[in-house]
């Protein structure tokens, strides 16, 4: 492996590792999702708007239509992370994020949808075993279970991920990871802060500082280091990476938090990232297919 490569390798983990950290925040920051989310944007944008900057970049895009796409993607953004906090508020960070990471398997069942091709045997294997998975992680069939609500409440952050990257994907991919992620946590700031639930005078300093950490080290770093890692590997290795973020939330929130995991999460988070890893591997080797046609 040589050195671009090495390099691009350790700051893809660290990114992972800084994206599966985000979960915690949802524990360690006593304001509601919407909150959270509002605040984490505003300090995100910033920073990201400051970097494209920094990097010599325009902040403008291309032409009147990206903008409208730009809007529709930051409402997606923001409407996901809320769920993807509440969901971990509801249930835990190991729950929420496993439920979360059903959307590479949601993914690739969406895509065909949308291209006109043909649904492969493989993937709607790959469905049913994630919603085994699922099961296995529900304690009770009733939404008045916070951890079943939490589970669904995940489910649901992930179909509006996998939403925002399809579009992103066809409409938004010519610019950078910054330049788009600027914009999306621009967007979805300004759509969250009508609705913003505690007074800002009301937030202690320590809190203010968690805000900072997660918008600054655990936001606009991670995407840096995102794009970064993407000039020098390929989008399989990236995304079989990528699949790491369960583990590393749940890794850091049994070392920070304590939170332990249950024989039944283990089994049916094992099921579900599995599930993922394959279905990203076939994607790329798909992909690698098409082009040597």
């Amino acid at each position: 492996m040589n050195a671009a490569k090495s390099s691009g390798l350790i700051e893809l983990h660290i990114a992972v590792l800084m994206f599966g950290g985000t979960a915690l925040f949802s524990k360690l920051i006593p304001l509601s999702a919407l909150d959270i989310t509002l605040l984490r944007c505003c300090v995100a944008s910033v920073v990201l708007g400051l970097l494209v900057k920094f990097r010599r970049q325009h902040l403008t895009l291309a032409s009147k239509q990206d903008y409208l796409v730009a809007i529709a993607l930051g409402v997606i953004v923001s409407l996901h992370w809320v769920t993807y906090f509440a969901a971990m508020q509801l249930s835990s960070v190991a729950i929420g994020m496993i439920a979360f990471f059903t959307y590479p398997v949601m993914t690739v069942i969406a895509e065909p949808l949308l291209t006109g091709n043909k649904i492969k045997l493989m993937d709607i294997i790959s469905g049913i075993l994630v919603l085994i998975g699922v099961v296995l992680l529900i304690p009770e069939a009733n939404l008045g279970n916070d951890t079943t609500l939490g589970i669904a409440i995940g489910i649901l952050s992930a179909m509006l991920f996998t939403a925002r990257n399809l579009l992103q994907k066809r409409y938004f991919s010519q610019y950078s990871g910054p330049h788009a992620m600027f914009y999306q946590t621009l967007v979805a700031a300004v759509f969250l802060m009508p609705w913003h639930q505690t007074e800002l005078q009301s937030i202690s300093l320590e809190i203010w500082g968690l805000i900072a950490l997660l918008g600054v080290v655990f936001t606009a770093t991670p995407h840096a280091l995102f794009t970064s890692a993407l000039r020098h590997l390929s989008a399989k290795t990236v995304g079989l990476v990528s699949c790491l973020q369960p583990f590393y939330g749940a890794m850091l929130a049994l070392v920070i938090l304590g939170e332990e995991l249950s024989l039944a999460t283990l089994i049916g988070g094992t099921i579900i990232v599995t599930t993922a890893i394959f279905e990203t591997h076939q994607s790329h080797q798909s992909q690698r297919q098409k082009k040597n046609v």
